[in-house]
């Protein structure tokens, strides 16, 4: 029974797409309706994750899976995430679309299976059952980029992100075949073994260089970070929220997994991992500071996000791993980073029309709510306290110290400071400048509460402690 429950949120989640899928054929269901219903499927998900509980790590229905699924504390926290971003991320949706109307039914269903695929990556406890959820996962966040037929960025985001991915894609195949022939398991406790005996294998390197390199890809980590700019940009404000909070939280969960099987495996990476956590973080900050579209700006900050992520790759312990420190950042990062696109949802008028710091000059004086919440979002991101931004890289910048990493946690708490430019520029704006428009705003309220709800997150998580 308690293996069912642990696949229960996954399974309530196909359902969902699936229903959905089915009811776009039904001119009679409103757009509306099919939103609702998809925050319902959400939100049981969610209640089921709860309801399972969490537990040490353990093989789900391991005989009749033959240990393709694995569960734990870690899966459970990254599945909470990605439920509650594919639930934020749907009442954006839904203000989006009443100002800008090019969605449909199928958005909705996209959405869910988008979710099935990453809370499947998430457990995934061998190579095919990843490669599986990553397809379903990236076919669907590709669609969905380019779900706006109509606009010249879309499209444009959309071919450079479905080239790029099919190419990530082929060295994640490539990677597992590889490492298969080396160890002859795809399970990655075998994988894990053989890498420990045999550590200058060529095909192990090789194999796992290729999975690496996939990885990497999607997580928008140096130096395969340059398509994330352009594809966040074209694509809708919600997806780009989405694409940027559950995508990341399921590939690093992923991520950690893997490493995490075995320290000599771990220990193989961890110079690698950390020059890539550095040149990440720096790069993400260089970019950041260049930009003038606040979407092309918090794609960039993505950037600097994923390397403080990698830092904690770099800090984690084969024995000792729970996944506390990442999955806690994880859920920091994702509230302030859905709060602030669910903020830029409701403001960002019909095809984002506002979409520049300039665009939000004298906010605070029109709309104090909005610029306040919008604030709160940014200040968690750069980690300034109480906000859970703070907190996460607290965590993050401990754990580096206690794994003897100390050039690399100052590097850290640098590339912290150099991010307030860009984040303290808009704050700035909203207050600092006069106003030079009304800031009227059409559509559903859902977003506006999202953002509200977000906002109280950011303060929630932070005073919510880990065990590290």
């Amino acid at each position: 029974m308690h293996d069912f429950l642990t696949i229960l949120p996954l399974l309530i989640i196909v359902f969902g797409a699936v229903v959905l899928m089915l009811l776009a054929a039904f001119e009679k269901v409103s757009l509306t309706t099919a939103a609702g219903i998809s925050m319902g499927f959400f939100a049981a998900a969610f209640a089921a994750q709860l309801l399972a509980g969490c537990g040490p790590q353990r093989l789900v229905f391991e005989e009749i899976f033959n240990g393709m699924l694995v569960a734990g504390n870690f899966t459970m926290v990254a599945a909470l995430v990605i439920f509650a971003c594919g639930f934020f991320s749907t009442t954006s949706s839904h203000t989006y679309f009443q100002v800008n109307r090019f969605d449909g039914l199928e958005f909705y269903s996209l959405l869910l299976f988008a979710a099935a695929g990453m809370v499947l990556l998430t457990m995934a406890a061998e190579l095919i059952t990843a490669f599986i959820a990553l397809e379903v996962m990236s076919l669907a966040i590709y669609v969905l980029v380019g779900y706006d037929r109509n606009r010249v960025t879309a499209t444009e985001a959309l071919l450079k992100y479905l080239m790029l991915g099919a190419f990530a894609g082929a060295f994640f195949a490539m990677g597992t075949a590889l490492l298969y022939g080396a160890a002859g398991s795809t399970h990655f406790t075998a994988i894990a073994t053989v890498a420990a005996s045999e550590a200058g294998s060529p095909l192990l390197l090789g194999g796992a260089f290729l999975l690496f390199v996939a990885l990497l890809f999607k997580v928008a980590a140096f130096p395969f970070h340059a398509w994330v700019i352009d594809v966040y940009d074209g694509a809708a404000a919600p997806v780009t929220g989405f694409m940027a909070t559950a995508l990341k939280a399921a590939v690093f969960t992923l991520f950690a997994n893997i490493l995490a099987i075995h320290g000599a495996l771990h220990q193989g990476w961890v110079e690698i991992l950390f020059y890539l956590a550095v040149f990440t973080m720096f790069a993400g900050n260089l970019i950041a500071i260049g930009q003038n579209s606040l979407k092309r700006m918090l794609a960039a900050s993505g950037i600097v996000h994923t390397g403080y992520l990698l830092v904690g790759l770099v800090a984690i312990s084969a024995d000792t791993f729970t996944g506390a420190v990442i999955g806690y950042y994880l859920a920091a990062y994702a509230a302030g980073t859905l709060g602030i696109f669910a903020a830029l949802s409701y403001l960002g008028g019909e095809g984002e029309k506002r979409a520049t710091f300039a665009d939000f000059r004298g906010l605070a004086r029109v709309r104090p709510y909005s610029a306040a919440a919008i604030t709160i979002f940014l200040l968690s991101m750069a980690g300034i306290p109480p906000t859970a931004g703070f907190m996460g890289k607290f965590y993050i910048i401990t754990s580096a110290i206690e794994a003897g990493q100390i050039a690399l946690a100052v590097l850290a708490v640098v590339s912290s400071i150099l991010s307030m430019w860009y984040y303290l520029r808009l704050i700035v704006a909203m207050y600092f400048q006069p106003a030079e428009e009304t800031f009227a705003t059409t559509g559903s309220p859902w977003a506006g509460v999202g953002t509200i709800a977000l906002a109280v997150s950011v303060f929630a998580i932070g005073l919510y402690p880990i065990i590290v």
